[in-house]
């Protein structure tokens, strides 16, 4: 029997967004084996040319997000809580000789799952704080019995990606599953187009394409919001394949936060709802 993976939920909800990938909160639900049957069908192309030029000095302007921010959300499945997330900008580092944001994501599950599923994962992205792209991501899951890790360095000069046993051939800025939603709240999203972007996930490389869909007003536990609403479009496998739709509503100012996360799978929906949050310190560079 296949068990949800409860962080996929809260991840894909909050990536972009992604919540990752903010639409990475609530993307899919893959078993052990089907993680590896993809990964049997991973093409690694060594043969390539590496690209020295330098795009790494990319400005992305950023009046969204900042050290200090913090939001807090509760994720339901259908009309039952399944547990709580928190996303943070907990500090500025510097990280090849480049400042850098560290965002960190946290989703638990709550006493009730916790009595047969326990969840208890960790993911984090270095975030470029002038290009908006990825340098790293890690990944810790603690789902049940089962235990993961992801550990990805971006090099961006060159546009690689280091797993620890493979080298693979990515685009320039490309960014991982928790960054991706950070770069898109630094855009301009304009209702009825679509913004696309090279995302790095599970050891796959494709472009995300972004619809906004319309403007909404919104209640969630934090609060009413005025809301842009986008929807990834999620290229996964499991249950949420094509047919599933994950829908982000993003507060409609400069800030972006994501403040509702909903999904249809094929056994129910989930939802995360904002129910804190703590603004950043906007950075000049």
């Amino acid at each position: 029997m296949n068990k949800p993976r409860i962080h996929k939920i809260i991840l894909g909800a909050i990536i972009i967004i992604g919540l990752v990938p903010l639409f990475y909160f609530a993307s899919i639900e893959i078993t052990i084996a089907q993680a590896a049957a993809e990964d049997s069908m991973i093409t690694k192309d060594t043969t390539k040319t590496a690209d020295t030029t330098n795009t790494t000095d990319r400005f992305v302007d950023n009046v969204a997000f900042g050290v200090n921010e913090k939001f807090s959300y509760i994720i339901n499945y259908g009309f039952i809580n399944a547990g709580t997330a928190t996303i943070e900008v907990p500090r500025l580092i510097e990280y090849n000789s480049r400042p850098c944001y560290q965002v960190v994501t946290r989703a638990k599950s709550n006493k009730f799952f916790s009595s047969f599923f326990k969840v208890d994962d960790r993911v984090e992205s270095i975030i470029d704080a002038q290009g908006i792209y990825s340098w790293h991501f890690k990944k810790n899951l603690r789902e049940g019995k089962y235990r993961a890790e992801q550990n990805y360095t971006f090099d961006q000069q060159n546009h690689l990606v280091y797993d620890g046993v493979d080298t693979m051939k990515v685009a320039p800025f490309v960014q991982d599953a928790l960054s991706i939603l950070y770069y898109i709240r630094t855009q301009k999203l304009e209702v009825g187009k679509s913004i696309f972007v090279d995302n790095f996930t599970d050891r796959k490389e494709y472009s995300l394409e972004v619809k906004v869909l319309k403007k909404e007003t919104v209640k969630v536990p934090a609060g009413s919001f005025d809301c842009i609403v986008v929807e990834p479009l999620l290229q996964s496998v499991g249950m949420f394949r094509h047919q599933g739709k994950l829908t982000v509503w993003l507060t409609d100012d400069h800030l972006k936060m994501p403040v509702l996360m909903k999904t249809k799978v094929l056994i129910g929906s989930i939802s995360a709802e904002l129910t804190d949050y703590q603004l950043g310190d906007i950075e000049v560079f």
